[in-house]
């Protein structure tokens, strides 16, 4: 975590601990205070790597649509957290982006709907998993096509016989 923190602020990022810092919190009992991550930019590793921590990357942006530029011009996220009470609003992000899942108003929580399908998209990952979705991911479906001996569709392989004649010269005839 500590190269995440020294590459960004090598960069011009700058870290802002979140609540205070428990006195166990260091290498030795491997354990990272929480941190959010200022004047980030897509050059430094915490943006370009998946983190599996405590820090937090803060972009600004002016408005909603540069925010959604932003998320659609990169690989599709796992998860997109949004958080607005406009239902527009809501519905206009949900339809602007695609990503494994989508939480509003709160964090994580889809992963733990077991009848929410689970996944990703792209790069973030394929297939889906939990409920129903995740017994089609996971099962093997097999096709298959019993043609009776009883068939009018053997006329329309080779070797053709006389009944094929007839019906290509019925068909064709003006």
């Amino acid at each position: 975590m500590n190269e995440y923190l020294g590459d960004a602020a090598a960069r011009g990022g700058r870290a802002v601990p979140l609540g205070a810092t428990p006195e166990n919190c260091n290498a030795e009992n491997r354990i990272f205070p929480a941190v959010a991550l200022l004047n980030v930019d897509d050059g430094m590793r915490v943006m370009q790597e998946e983190i599996f921590g405590p820090i937090l990357p803060v972009l600004s942006y002016r408005d909603l649509d540069e925010a959604l530029r932003y998320v659609n011009e990169h690989p599709r996220p796992l998860a997109l957290y949004y958080f607005d009470h406009d239902a527009a609003r809501v519905e206009h992000v949900l339809q602007a982006t695609v990503s494994g899942g989508v939480t509003v108003n709160d964090v994580i929580y889809h992963i733990a709907q077991n009848n929410l399908p689970f996944g990703g998209v792209g790069p973030s990952g394929m297939g889906r998993y939990h409920g129903r979705a995740g017994f089609e991911t996971f099962s093997a479906q097999k096709g298959v096509l019993l043609q009776s001996r009883l068939s009018s569709v053997k006329f329309l392989r080779p070797p053709y016989g006389g009944m094929a004649d007839r019906v290509i010269r019925f068909l064709l005839r003006k």
